[in-house]
């Protein structure tokens, strides 16, 4: 029980830290004219496609075959932005949790796994190089953990999206079941805890859940004590700013965190920051204002390398799907940020939950189908289809019903939100 706690509240920061930057890059970007303007360039063209309905389904280009229609038709698109606008507001409004149900929700669209995998990092992509402002951070980026942890994450992303492609093109319902079981059983365990300490909260207890198991980043953990103990050559030094003579750590041990952040990354198409915070904090050792200049960096370069280099040149990114989840997710990211300030954390904290654990029933409720049409299991036909079913029902509902309620608190506020702003 003590480890689980541990392992969420890892999580939940890294969460928390992501969801901080996609608001950063987000907020850039609206502010920024010549941004929006070549964003709305982009989308324009699109959306004349999609509302004429013109085009022909044809084999999508850089793919062998069509993994997915390379158009659009008037609906997909719509779905398209709903998807960025759920996850904006997920991670405006709570502050965590918008990045993990991106990938689910495409997939319960209709989308192929390691196409809403490919798309979904080329998304993360094209927002980070859009919006970051990075001159602001270099001051607190050390250059030697950056390259350290970049050659491990640039390696994990080869494994990671070899993985995915090699199941695909062993089998696309291995790839389907493989990555719906990796969000299932993730889903499960941060939507169920998040809803224990909603339920806690909620009942007066003191819990806490976004305390930290560790001892709070300001110190040092003991197992990040251990990992700068070791001596393995070579070794680098950082923080010298914040700590006489600097803190030291293994390159080696770096560059095996960075594996494990490209090997997700590209295996999940989270970008892989949900877990660099947490890792550079609790197990590193590295200052927090270090640990933001090099995560961004990180996800630049990892998000880059695992969306071209994995999926992109082979086929497996929907670019005009990214485009329209960017343009939901600027939307939803501003209205949620506001709302918060209107509405009551412990409703705040019990939707994290709620909608957590409805990306888990989807990806649970797909898995039946998988194994019966990989003849895994024998069920009827109609049965495993109305367990689909009620997974997608679910989830959409769900991500329906927190769309509505944000909307309908900003609306009813929008006077008093803009005598605050």
């Amino acid at each position: 029980m003590r480890f689980g706690r541990r392992l969420y509240n890892f999580l939940l920061s890294g969460s928390q830290a992501y969801a901080a930057w996609d608001m950063e890059v987000s907020t850039s970007i609206l502010k920024n004219r010549k941004k929006l303007l070549f964003l709305l360039a982009l989308a324009a063209p699109i959306a004349a496609v999609c509302l004429s309905e013109a085009y022909e389904a044809h084999e999508m280009l850089g793919g062998k075959s069509a993994y997915a229609p390379a158009f659009y038709t008037t609906t997909i698109f719509l779905a398209s932005i709903a998807v960025g606008l759920a996850a904006g507001l997920i991670t405006g409004c709570i502050g965590a949790g918008g990045g993990f149900i991106i990938t689910p929700a495409l997939m319960a669209a209709g989308v192929k796994g390691i196409l809403a995998v490919g798309t979904d990092l080329f998304h993360i992509f094209a927002k980070a190089i859009m919006g970051t402002t990075v001159h602001k951070k270099l001051g607190n980026v050390s250059a030697k953990l950056a390259v350290a942890f970049l050659v491990g994450s640039v390696a994990g992303t080869f494994v990671g999206g070899y993985m995915n492609k090699w199941l695909y093109n062993t089998d696309p319902l291995l790839s389907e079941l493989f990555i719906s079981t990796i969000y299932a059983v993730l889903l499960a365990f941060l939507g169920f805890y998040a809803l224990f300490d909603f339920l806690k909260a909620s009942r007066g207890s003191k819990g806490n859940a976004s305390a930290d198991a560790h001892g709070g980043p300001s110190g040092m953990t003991g197992l990040s004590i251990k990992m700068q103990s070791l001596s393995l050559p070579p070794m680098i030094t950082f923080d010298e700013d914040l700590v006489p003579g600097g803190r030291r750590i293994s390159g080696w041990i770096v560059a095996a965190g960075g594996v494990v952040v490209g090997l997700l990354a590209a295996i999940m198409g989270v970008g892989g920051g949900f877990v660099t915070f947490p890792m550079f904090v609790y197990i590193f050792g590295v200052s927090s204002m270090t640990t933001v200049g090099t995560d961004i960096l990180q996800i630049i370069f990892t998000a880059g390398f695992a969306s071209i280099g994995q999926y992109a040149i082979y086929g497996y990114v929907f670019y005009t799907l990214a485009v329209g989840m960017l343009l939901g997710s600027l939307l939803g990211i501003q209205v949620g940020a506001l709302t918060t300030k209107v509405v009551k954390g412990i409703h705040i904290r019990g939707f994290y939950a709620i909608s957590i654990i409805a990306g888990f029933i989807n990806r649970a409720a797909a898995l039946p189908k998988k194994l019966k049409e990989l003849e895994i299991i024998n069920l009827p036909s109609g049965l495993v289809d109305i367990i689909q079913d009620v997974g997608n029902v679910v989830f959409w509902a769900v991500v329906a019903f927190f769309g509505i309620w944000v909307f309908s608190k900003f609306l009813m506020n929008v006077g008093k939100l803009r005598e605050e702003g």
